[in-house]
């Protein structure tokens, strides 16, 4: 065999392998970007649960605080923004904003005891603080996948693939600052016998 048909020979090889190589990157990139959208599908379906719950608490509270209106407002604009959001940026806009006017609400509610003592409204404080949690794993769920997808993208060699197929880093779900410590009411028992509302973190 001459040396041009050996020349030729090991340019078709190492085309042959540098395809081998892109296909199993783009692939593994693929997989990747899939698997912060499943995560972030995650992310979604419970904020939607949580917007599902407010409409019902928001309800149960006006019965007894009518006259609350701002936070009624401030919840409802929140949460429209929550269900139109477009991305995690936006979405994590519309939760902190929701965060901080249900901790308003909550914090409303210690003035009516009658309120504090409806089992309707402690059902639905429950679910929604078994929604709050399942929001703060899903998330932290989320940003893992985030971390390793944007780590993956920007580490050599498959930057090259990543920026060859336009692969584009990924934005974070980010809490607000101190939104690990939700506000929760309790009540404890004072001296008197009388029951006393307290707010303690989460």
């Amino acid at each position: 065999m001459s040396k041009a048909w050996i020349g030729i020979a090991v340019a078709v090889g190492a085309v042959v392998l540098l395809g081998i190589v892109a296909v199993g990157q783009y692939n593994s990139l693929v997989q990747a970007r899939e698997d912060v959208d499943a995560s972030w599908a995650q992310v979604e379906n419970v904020l939607q649960r949580r917007a599902d719950l407010i409409p019902n608490l928001v309800e149960t509270v006006r019965g007894f605080a009518a006259q609350e209106r701002e936070v009624f407002t401030e919840i409802a604009d929140a949460r429209s923004r929550l269900i139109g959001a477009r991305g995690p940026e936006e979405a994590a806009e519309a939760n902190n904003a929701l965060d901080s006017a249900l901790g308003r609400l909550l914090v409303i509610s210690e003035r009516y005891p009658e309120l504090r003592s409806n089992q309707n409204f402690i059902r639905l404080q429950d679910e929604l603080a078994g929604t709050e949690n399942r929001i703060a794993v899903e998330r932290m769920r989320y940003n893992q996948q985030v971390r390793s997808y944007n780590a993956s993208i920007r580490t050599f060699p498959r930057n090259l693939f990543a920026g060859a197929f336009g692969f584009e880093p990924r934005e974070y779900f980010e809490a607000a600052e101190g939104a690990q410590e939700v506000p929760r009411v309790q009540f404890e028992t004072a001296s008197s016998g009388t029951r006393e509302p307290a707010e303690e973190a989460r």
